[in-house]
């Protein structure tokens, strides 16, 4: 079974009014781990998971879940 971290960064950037620019100097990645991060060709460390999360003041479980794929 494969398993892949879906996420819903670019939903609360939009609702934020912040730019993949924005979110990133907020975090302190560049513009294009968060463009990596959205269209879900890269999973962030825990860390950056994290700073995600406190930029937005929700949980990390809000931003990210597991997608089971049932190979």
């Amino acid at each position: 079974m494969n398993t892949q971290v879906s996420n819903k960064i670019a939903e609360f950037r939009a609702k934020h009014g912040l730019s993949q620019t924005d979110l990133a100097h907020a975090i302190g990645v560049s513009r294009k781990t968060i463009s990596t991060i959205e269209t879900e060709r890269f999973t962030p460390s825990v860390t950056i998971a994290l700073k995600i999360a406190i930029t937005f003041n929700v949980p990390v479980e809000s931003l990210f879940e597991l997608k089971k794929d049932d190979d």
